[in-house]
């Protein structure tokens, strides 16, 4: 078997917004990881170890933002804004496609 990396939430497609890109900016938003941390190279298991960290940490909120202290809603707010709006700069389309035809 292959070992797989992670390549980095600043190679991540749509600017992160992905499972794993998602994992890693809620590291930030909680001080899990400094911002400067891509996790590039990161293998299967550091990815596994840092969603079980960022799991918990999110547990006392419910996983809701709106429930985060004000620090952390506006650290999150802050992180997810960027991201969004440099991803949809480069043409993401936030809106799912209906492929229950």
């Amino acid at each position: 078997m292959i070992e797989q990396f992670y390549a980095g939430i600043d190679q991540d497609e749509n600017e992160g917004l992905t499972h794993l890109g998602r994992i890693v900016r809620d590291a930030w938003v909680f001080g899990i990881l400094p911002e400067t941390e891509t996790c590039a190279g990161w293998t299967t298991s550091q990815m596994q170890i840092l969603y079980e960290k960022v799991y918990a940490a999110w547990e006392p909120y419910a996983h809701l933002p709106s429930r985060l202290p004000d620090e952390l809603r506006e650290r999150h707010t802050r992180l997810y804004d960027e991201a969004i709006t440099s991803a949809k700069a480069k043409g993401w389309d936030a809106q799912m496609e209906d492929d229950d035809d």
